[in-house]
């Protein structure tokens, strides 16, 4: 059997700010937002990247606790999987070593609904498959998609909607709202991602109706095409639309997000929490989800961090998954 691991809890470090007009604030984490708060301005979200998080609680959910299953958390403890290594999904804190982000809290509420104490594992993407089958952690919480093929191996219980954006400079009066919008335009993509495999897709089929083709531009991350994107170099950025929405709302006077599209285009994909198959977790997950979508504890966390445009209205298990190719 394999044992759990408990890990010391990380103390939190937060440097106050003097100013008379914050003195009504009662801790530094008040502080620090209020700050950050007048120096954004009032349209800018404002977000907690310190490592006292001050996480949005759900209700402790009965229903959710009797659909446990036995042997598996037992001792009280959730092991949930996280790649903490993009805003806002999963990220490190300001001391670079807390995960924080939405996914952090939506196991939160997972965890506060199952009256389980809630202990985060960092692991990195290619790894989380075998860490949930092997039982090394009770579920991933990190963007998983929901796919057909993954079903072999996992149950799933969704949480948000699969969406991908598309990122523009402010003000550009570029819309996306369908393929021949983007006839012409100078577009960034992530090589071998599935967006780039739709914008591909939609160029081919606009070429053919004799529009202007897609000027395809490739950079190695994520900065670099931000960077290219505030100066003009292209027009669009295609992807995530959780990064995306992220960044137009907490610098809405530097982008703004002009169009989404599922990521499962032409078919529809959410994202899900994953847990090892048959291990009777998911039903319980589900139900613990579904009991925060109604407490307004879940919408609460989207709102947080800028994701409320990829809510779910119900979490199901096991919804339909993308095809296998």
């Amino acid at each position: 059997m394999r044992a759990r691991i408990r890990r010391a809890p990380l103390a939190a470090a937060l440097a106050a700010v003097a100013s008379l007009a914050l003195g009504a604030c009662t801790s530094s984490s008040d502080i620090e937002n209020a700050a950050a708060k007048e120096a954004a301005g009032p349209s800018a979200l404002v977000v907690n990247t310190s490592p006292d998080q001050d996480r949005i609680h759900a209700k402790k959910n009965q229903d959710a606790i009797d659909l446990l299953p036995a042997g598996l958390v037992d001792d009280g403890v959730l092991r949930v999987a996280t790649t903490p290594f993009s805003a806002p999904l999963g990220f490190y804190a300001d001391d670079n070593k807390t995960p924080i982000g939405n996914e952090t809290d939506i196991a939160q509420l997972v965890a506060d609904a199952l009256g389980l104490k809630l202990e985060l594992v960092p692991t990195a993407w290619e790894n989380w498959p075998l860490a949930t089958q092997s039982g090394e952690v009770d579920a991933t919480l990190s963007n998983v998609t929901v796919t057909e093929e993954r079903k072999e191996l996992f149950d799933f219980s969704s949480y948000r909607v699969d969406n991908l954006g598309f990122l523009a400079k402010a003000g550009s009066d570029l819309k996306v709202d369908k393929p021949e919008d983007v006839a012409g335009h100078t577009i960034a993509v992530g090589s071998g991602t599935n967006q780039e495999k739709i914008l591909l897709a939609w160029d081919k089929a606009n070429q053919a109706k004799g529009l202007k083709p897609v000027h395809v531009e490739y950079y190695q991350n994520d900065p670099d095409t931000t960077l290219a994107l505030q100066s003009g170099r292209i027009e669009l950025s295609f992807g995530p639309n959780a990064t995306a929405a992220y960044k137009a709302a907490t610098k809405p006077d530097d982008f703004e997000v002009v169009g989404t599209v599922n990521g499962g285009w032409p078919d529809t994909a959410q994202i899900a929490v994953t847990t090892a198959k048959g291990n009777g977790l998911a039903p319980a997950f589900t139900a613990a989800l579904n009991g925060a979508i109604a407490d307004g504890s879940y919408r609460k966390v989207l709102e947080r961090w800028g994701l409320t445009s990829e809510a779910i209205d119900k979490s199901e298990t096991n919804p339909p998954g993308l095809p296998t190719s």
